[in-house]
């Protein structure tokens, strides 16, 4: 037996306290754009929904950061959502979710992304089809060793009560998933990531989806409270900005969620709001050998990170 309610309602709690968090840090306020798309918008078939965006703008320590809710329906999905799952041609479906990107100013502080979220699909005579999926994952520009361990440890520790192989199989998700392909380079350095989570049943598949939620302030903010103060000059400034573009690229090139939103007619704004306020690009650029910004293509590889940084 599936609870829509429930999971609708956790999420809108975890955007609440998200935002909470964020602005514990920032000192600034996110500023809500409530926004509800009718049925016959025309956007999709039968797409109806809406949502919440949350998006706080030049703050002390976030230059960008949005948090967004959504809850949207649609009475068929598009080729791309179907062509995996031939099953769910032609059924009515309903989806909600949190999803989250942090843009900081200080280039010492990593951006961040996290997303959970719930797909439920009706077909005609059938049982529901439903499932959960979400992660969150981690950028930074100038990694540090105790950063990385300490949100990888976070990862593990959340994974521990859903069996021992559970952070293992979800990180190395992540590490494929969060790869940028045409540039043979991870985004970041991981974290986890899961799809179509229904095996366990839906209590357990939920509990775990809380899990993830609930660990993610735990795992971004004591990395955010080390850093923000960190001195930085035009150098490091210029070099954050060029590697923000990867960040682009991954997400209008690569990224499902984003296109999956585009082509079911979802709200573009609230969609892309996940890109950076700023960035600029550099034909081939190369980083100076043994620099600091060339250190950070160590980082840009699937590494065992607990046992390589253990300690």
């Amino acid at each position: 037996m599936t609870d829509f309610a429930a999971v609708h309602a956790y999420l809108q709690s975890l955007q609440d306290r998200i935002c909470a968090g964020l602005e514990g840090v920032d000192g600034g306020r996110f500023l809500e754009d409530a926004w509800t798309r009718p049925a016959d918008a025309g956007a999709g078939p039968g797409l109806g929904g809406g949502g919440r965006s949350r998006v706080l703008k030049q703050g002390a320590v976030f230059e960008q950061a949005g948090v967004g809710f959504s809850d949207v329906s649609g009475a068929s999905l598009p080729p791309s959502a179907t062509a995996h799952r031939p099953e769910l041609a032609g059924a009515p479906w309903r989806a909600v979710g949190v999803s989250l990107v942090i843009h900081p100013r200080n280039p010492h502080v990593p951006t961040s992304h996290a997303n959970v979220r719930y797909f439920e699909a009706r077909p005609e005579g059938r049982e529901p089809i439903w499932w959960f999926g979400g992660g969150f994952d981690l950028t930074p520009f100038y990694p540090l060793d105790e950063d990385v361990r300490h949100w990888h440890r976070v990862a593990h520790d959340l994974c521990a009560p859903f069996g021992a192989d559970r952070y293992a199989a979800h990180k190395a998700w992540c590490d494929r998933y969060f790869f940028l392909k045409h540039r043979d380079e991870a985004r970041g350095i991981g974290g986890l990531f899961y799809d179509d989570l229904h095996e366990d049943g839906f209590e357990r598949s939920f509990a775990y989806t809380r899990a993830v939620g609930d660990a993610f302030l735990d795992a971004y903010l004591p990395i955010v409270q080390r850093r923000k103060d960190t001195p930085y000059g035009e150098r490091e400034r210029e070099f954050q900005l060029y590697r923000r573009g990867r960040y682009v690229e991954f997400n209008l090139v690569w990224d499902r969620g984003t296109l999956f939103g585009l082509q079911s007619g979802g709200r573009t704004e609230s969609i892309l709001m996940s890109l950076p306020p700023l960035v600029r690009f550099e034909y081939a650029y190369t980083p100076e050998p043994a620099s600091p910004e060339a250190r950070l293509g160590d980082y840009l590889r699937p590494r065992d990170w607990l046992t390589e940084l253990a300690g």
